[in-house]
């Protein structure tokens, strides 16, 4: 017969599915419940008591739940330490992507630093470009996109001068990006935007390997494009950016 103490491990959260999978039926719920065995988080979504959650028990618990997720973004480029030159003390919510929808709990469940479910998706449903971190005395797997991946998701997003300055301040510290596997992500990506943006910090850069990436097998699409008003026109690849940048005059943002 199954337990709780059996099936779910400390730090996990689960539904009443999960748990019914396993053999635990709603009333036996119930009774862990009453008993105190078992904790409400929110609504619907369970966990033994112990000590505070961290947003990595989220993240592996929706993996567990059968959602295909992974940290990306920022959070992944803080991780693999590209953020040396942005803001110290800067509390920024965890970039979670998926090709899914998932379930509405994650934004209100109160984990600090919180969590942001990115709408865009600069690529199709590809597992290129990602690697998996240990967490915890379990070591859980959590899925972080690697740098390569995370500058272009980065990219995806990017609306205003001071994220594009803040975006060219990382894209210099990134002189051991692969460009193999950046040509792979790039002839990949759907986001002709992310893809433009990220060649043009890129060469502003002007780290070796750029000169590696094969443009002529990545679509750019046509057209000029507007990423931040005011900006001067970079005729390469046809993008409005800060004229400071396109200059080579960029000054300090902070």
């Amino acid at each position: 017969m199954a337990t709780l103490d059996s099936e779910l491990l400390e730090g996990l959260l689960v539904d009443r599915a999960w748990l019914k999978g396993r053999g635990i039926e709603n009333t036996t719920v119930d009774y862990y419940l009453r008993s105190g065995k078992l904790e409400a988080v929110i609504h619907g979504l369970y966990r033994k008591p112990g000590p505070p959650l961290k947003w990595q028990n989220v993240v592996y618990s929706l993996t567990l739940l059968g959602y295909d997720v992974h940290v990306g973004h920022m959070t992944a480029l803080t991780y693999h330490g590209y953020d040396h030159y942005l803001k110290l003390g800067i509390s920024q919510s965890i970039r979670l992507f998926s090709p899914q929808k998932l379930p509405r709990w994650v934004e209100r469940i109160g984990v600090k630093p919180g969590f942001s479910i990115m709408k865009i998706r600069p690529f199709p449903d590809i597992e290129v470009g990602m690697t998996e971190v240990p967490f915890g005395t379990w070591d859980w797997p959590i899925r972080y996109s690697l740098p390569e991946r995370a500058f272009i998701e980065l990219a995806s997003t990017i609306e205003t001068r001071e994220e594009i300055l803040q975006a060219n301040l990382m894209m210099e510290g990134a002189a051991n990006l692969r460009p193999s596997l950046l040509q792979v992500l790039l002839e990949s990506s759907t986001s002709i935007k992310a893809k433009r943006l990220f060649l043009w910090l890129a060469r502003t850069a002007g780290h070796a390997w750029y000169r590696h990436i094969d443009l002529s097998k990545i679509d750019l699409g046509v057209g000029k494009r507007q990423i931040v008003p005011g900006g001067k026109l970079d005729t390469e690849f046809l993008i409005t950016v800060p004229k400071e940048v396109q200059d080579g005059q960029q000054e300090s943002i902070f």
